[in-house]
């Protein structure tokens, strides 16, 4: 595994489009903090600009310098090991590539369980873009066979599918942080 987030790690510095199992299903990743690399995958998707993409973070530490502070509630939401949890998060600090923001300035951030993830955002030390794995309108991947072989050519680069954990391909709950502190959950 090593050997493969090293490789991982220079592509993503040259502004690379990777894609990668999740503790979800498959994504298609990039540096969050490059405007560049991020336009490639709205492109490769053919997705609207209007349909922001989440990141996933290594730990709260890394939500915390890169997105914003979070309280208690939210630090639970992220860490739940009962199920993948996005929350969507005012991005205060604007370390992230603005066009990865959605309109009112918020994005989507979950905290992967995965040890392929995780080593690799731990030792990138950065935010990774995480979007499904397909073209905009079409089904999610759950498993490395059903990615399509355009998208599979228009990315940078491809993880080998043994890094593959995952089992059923569901998507994360999605719980969006409202201006009074409340939660508010947009996908079940």
């Amino acid at each position: 595994m090593e050997q493969v987030v090293s490789s991982l790690i220079d592509s993503l510095s040259a502004g690379a489009t990777f894609l990668y199992p999740t503790d979800t299903i498959w994504g298609i990743g990039c540096d969050a903090t490059n405007p560049d690399a991020v336009e490639k995958i709205y492109a490769l998707k053919q997705r609207d600009h209007s349909k922001s993409m989440l990141v996933l973070c290594a730990d709260v530490d890394m939500v915390e310098r890169f997105v914003s502070p979070v309280s208690d509630g939210v630090r639970s939401l992220l860490l739940d090991g009962g199920r993948p949890t996005t929350v969507i998060l005012p991005a205060v600090h604007r370390l992230l590539a603005p066009n990865l923001l959605a309109a009112d300035g918020t994005i989507g951030v979950r905290i992967p369980r995965m040890d392929f993830c995780l080593s690799l955002l731990q030792a990138f030390g950065r935010p990774i873009v995480s979007t499904s794995a397909n073209l905009s309108g079409q089904p999610s991947p759950a498993c490395f066979a059903d990615i399509s072989a355009q998208l599979m050519q228009s990315v940078d680069c491809c993880v080998p599918a043994r890094f593959e954990e995952h089992k059923g391909g569901a998507s994360s709950r999605i719980v969006k942080l409202q201006a009074d502190g409340s939660l508010a959950v947009i996908r079940p």
